[in-house]
């Protein structure tokens, strides 16, 4: 029988001023460590390197979800108590789900005044139920649709280990991909904001085929592993889909010789839930919790660009179960050593 692995065997020690904090000011400058898993070795370079590095025939597969403002911040009418929420989704009725902090008994009939940017007062939200999970239903007084009051009223919602949670101006493009189109996502697939529109073109150029797929990142990309044993770990539920069109073109990269590459492990999770939902390439759309741990067997890609991830998370799991547990304990190492730097906001590693 084989042995379960347990969650504190995905646990290092990162020293916290690794912790990428901004942006480099060039996406492309971004460091890149380049894993070869045939070979068992590693090379420093740089995403501008990519065009080098990639061959043609490859197909890069990118996640265009968009990253929609949903940080919310205001204050209780009732009591003038700080509130602060996230926004997690809208119901056909308008009525939104949203998890919510604030000091004392929050209760059904109150008001949440929320502010702008600049603190002004900009949207009610009426409070309609408790559900599980530290989450509420809300109804906000106000007719437009959702995205465009969340513009109106949300912050960008930055992960805690990046100023707190604390956004800029400046977070509002910087925290979003250049080629992102459908709006939905709480989280940013952070290994896409490496790329800008110049790298893309070169890519092309030299014959490596984008396409894109759609999975809209949810909160649970923030929790972490509490589960002991990782069969134990309620994996959260994410919406993905993926075209035929879409399907159709990496099938053919496959066929002539060229390499599936995702752009981030929220592409792995909508590529190899789609292949094991069909059985085979197609469009495909719903939703999955599909949790890739040990010892998963991949379907749907040859390569992996992905950031360097939490300790104990959902996401180290998957990278170690594609790239080789061993081989990438040793690129972490050698990534802290090298002065990588870490997560939403940092460098990138390339599995091939």
């Amino acid at each position: 029988m084989p042995r379960m692995a347990e969650i504190d065997e995905y646990d290092y020690e990162l020293p916290v001023e690794l912790i990428a904090q901004e942006p480099l000011p060039c996406r492309t400058d971004a460091r890149l460590m380049v894993v070869d898993r045939a070979r068992g070795t590693y090379e420093h370079r740089r995403i501008c390197d990519l065009p080098e590095i990639l061959r043609s025939g490859d197909c890069l597969a990118f996640n265009d979800t968009q990253v929609v403002p949903a940080r919310l911040v205001g204050r209780r009418e009732r009591t003038g108590g700080r509130w602060q929420g996230l926004f997690l989704g809208a119901g056909p009725q308008g009525d939104w789900a949203v998890l919510g902090k604030t000091r004392g008994k929050l209760e059904a009939g109150e008001r949440i005044v929320l502010a702008d940017g600049d603190g002004r007062d900009v949207l009610n939200l009426v409070v309609l139920a408790k559900l599980d999970g530290g989450r509420w239903l809300v109804r906000p007084e106000a007719s437009e649709p959702w995205p465009e009051l969340l513009e109106r009223a949300g912050h960008v919602p930055l992960p805690p280990y990046i100023r707190g949670g604390q956004s800029r101006p400046a977070d509002r493009g910087n925290y979003q991909t250049v080629f992102a189109r459908h709006p939905g996502a709480v989280a940013a697939p952070t290994a896409g904001l490496h790329f800008t529109p110049q790298l893309l073109e070169q890519l092309a150029c030299g014959g490596v085929d984008q396409t894109h797929v759609t999975l809209h990142v949810g909160i649970g990309t923030f929790r972490p592993v509490t589960a002991e044993r990782l069969e134990d770990h309620p994996m959260h539920s994410e919406w993905a889909r993926i075209e035929t069109t879409v399907a159709q073109r990496l099938a053919a990269c496959r066929r002539g010789g060229g390499r599936i590459v995702a752009v981030g492990t929220t592409v792995v999770r909508t590529l190899e839930s789609a292949i094991a939902a069909r059985g085979d390439w197609g469009g495909w759309e719903g939703e999955t919790n599909l949790f890739i741990r040990p010892p998963y067997q991949f379907l749907a890609i040859d390569a992996l660009l992905t950031n360097f991830h939490l300790p104990k998370s959902t996401l180290l799991v998957l990278v170690r179960t594609f790239g080789g547990d061993e081989l990438l304990k040793r690129a972490y190492s050698e990534a802290i050593r090298e002065r990588y730097r870490f997560f939403s906001y940092g460098d990138a590693m390339l599995i091939t």
